[in-house]
C-alpha cells in the first residue's frame, strides 16, 4: 500500500480493560482509557465483576471510547486462557450471557455495547477452527445485525464473519509475536510478548504502513488491519499504548473509535 494512502486512514486502537483478578490488575485502565478508542470489557467470566464494568463504562462514555464485550470462558481459576471443549449450546449461551450482562450495565450509562470481541482461549481456538468461528459468528449477528465483531486478522473468525456479511474490524497485536501462519506466538514461548514500547510502535507501524502481518521470523502476510489491540494486561502497556498512539498520529493516521469508523457508519 502507498504511503499517501496511508496518510488519510482511520485505524482504532483498542484494549482489554476491567480485568481485576488474582492474575491482574486494573489499576492503569483509566490512564489506558485516555488513550485508547475502544475499550474490550471483562464480563466477569475470566475477570471483573459489575463494579469493574461500571467504572469501564463510566470512564469510557466520558473519553467518548467505544464500548465493547469481551467474553470468554467461565474460567476464572485460569483467566480464561484454558482451552475448554463446550457444545454449540454452551458456546452461545457463554457470548450471549455475557453481551446481556455488560449491556445492561451500560444501558444504565446511556450507552450501548457496540462490538464484541471473544478473549483468551475461545479466541485462539476460534481463530484455528472454522467450525467454531461459524458458532461464535452466527450467534454475535444474532444477537444484533449492527454489532461490530472484533476480530484477529486473517483468522478462521475473519473468514467465518465474511461469509455471514457481518460488520467486521479486522485487528493487530501490538505487543504479541506472529508465527508463519499467522497466527499468535504460544504466551508458553519465550519470544511471544513484545515488552519493549519502542519495538512495539515500530511493529505496528509497519504492519499498518503494508498492511501485513510482520511475523518473528521476518515473513509478512498481506492482510487488512483497521485495529490495534494494546493489551492491559502487561507491566508496559501504559507506556506502550502513549507511543504507539503518538507514533501513529504523527504518521498521518485518524484514530477513531470503533462505532465512529466510516465503514461502519
Amino acid at each position: 500500500m502507498l504511503y499517501s494512502t496511508i496518510m488519510s486512514m482511520e485505524i482504532n486502537i483498542n484494549c482489554d480493560l476491567g480485568e481485576k483478578s488474582k492474575h491482574h490488575s486494573n489499576i492503569y485502565d483509566p490512564d489506558l482509557l485516555e488513550i485508547v478508542n475502544s475499550a474490550n470489557v471483562a464480563c466477569g467470566y475470566h475477570a471483573g465483576d459489575e463494579e469493574t464494568m461500571n467504572k469501564v463504562v463510566e470512564i469510557s462514555k466520558k473519553n467518548g471510547v467505544s464500548i465493547g464485550a469481551h467474553p470468554s470462558f467461565n474460567d476464572p481459576e485460569n483467566f480464561g486462557r484454558e482451552r475448554l471443549n463446550l457444545n454449540t449450546s454452551e458456546i452461545k449461551k457463554l457470548i450471549i450471557d455475557q453481551y446481556e450482562i455488560l449491556q445492561e450495565i451500560a444501558l444504565k450509562h446511556g450507552e450501548n455495547v457496540s462490538h464484541i470481541k471473544p478473549h483468551g482461549a475461545l479466541n485462539n481456538m476460534a481463530c484455528e477452527d472454522i467450525e467454531l468461528a461459524t458458532i461464535l459468528a452466527k450467534t454475535i449477528k444474532g444477537i444484533n445485525d449492527n454489532l461490530i465483531y472484533l476480530v484477529p486478522t486473517g483468522s478462521k473468525m475473519e473468514e467465518a464473519a465474511k461469509k455471514l456479511d457481518m460488520k467486521i474490524a479486522c485487528e493487530i497485536f501490538a505487543d504479541r509475536n506472529y508465527e508463519d501462519d499467522g497466527n499468535l506466538v504460544s504466551r508458553k514461548k519465550s519470544h511471544a510478548l513484545i515488552t519493549d514500547p519502542n519495538q512495539a510502535k515500530q511493529h505496528v507501524l509497519k504492519m499498518v504502513k503494508t498492511q501485513s502481518l510482520n511475523c518473528h521470523s521476518g515473513k509478512q502476510i498481506p492482510c487488512e488491519i483497521d485495529s490495534v489491540c494494546i493489551h492491559g494486561d502487561n507491566l508496559s502497556s501504559l507506556a506502550t499504548a502513549k507511543k504507539i498512539k503518538k507514533n501513529l498520529l504523527e504518521n498521518g493516521l485518524e484514530l477513531k473509535a470503533l462505532n465512529k469508523m466510516k465503514k461502519f457508519i
